[in-house]
């Protein structure tokens, strides 16, 4: 069963452009929603709007994420299960490494 999030969760995860270094990813949730669970290599994330979301684990852990729109970040490899918190639309790019 594959984890890749541009085939569990095509509705949030749109490839906008793939070479042999990077995939990058357009992130789109509308507010309250949540998703499936799925995986990312380590990559970059940039932050169009706010994200207020959680992020559920394999192993049982929950976190809650608050991050401002224009920020970036690393993001080591993970897989996941989000949702979104906040009253707003979600928007990011996700550069994955290769």
């Amino acid at each position: 069963m594959t984890l890749d999030a541009a085939v569990v969760a095509p509705e949030h995860y749109q490839v906008v452009l793939e070479n042999e270094k990077v995939r990058v990813l357009k992130i789109s949730y509308r507010p309250f929603e949540s998703g499936a669970m799925h995986s990312h290599p380590d990559s970059v994330v940039v932050f169009l709007t706010e994200m207020n979301a959680y992020m559920n684990y394999p192993d049982g852990r929950s976190e809650d994420m608050v991050v401002p729109a224009g920020a970036a970040a690393w993001v080591p490899a993970s897989t996941h299960q989000p949702g979104q918190k906040g009253a707003n639309r979600f928007e990011a790019f996700m550069i994955e490494l290769k």
